[in-house]
């Protein structure tokens, strides 16, 4: 149960954060187009942290599952 509830919870988070840091963007390239390219990297590069954050935790659950 503990580990169902820890990696919804990180998916969750996860999703949120993407979907504000994309949004964001998405705002920052509309005001001013001509720094899409350093917005986009900036974007991309935030996505993949957050991506692995989730991992992270689904890593940690899959060892609870299986090692506790």
């Amino acid at each position: 149960m503990g580990s169902a509830l820890a990696i919804g919870l990180a998916a969750l988070g996860g999703g949120l954060g993407m979907g504000i840091a994309t949004g964001k963007a998405v705002e920052s390239i509309g005001r001013q187009p001509e720094a899409e390219s350093k917005i986009r990297t900036m974007l991309m590069l935030g996505l993949v942290f957050i991506e692995t954050a989730i991992i992270y935790a689904l890593l940690v659950v899959i060892l609870i599952i299986f090692v506790l």
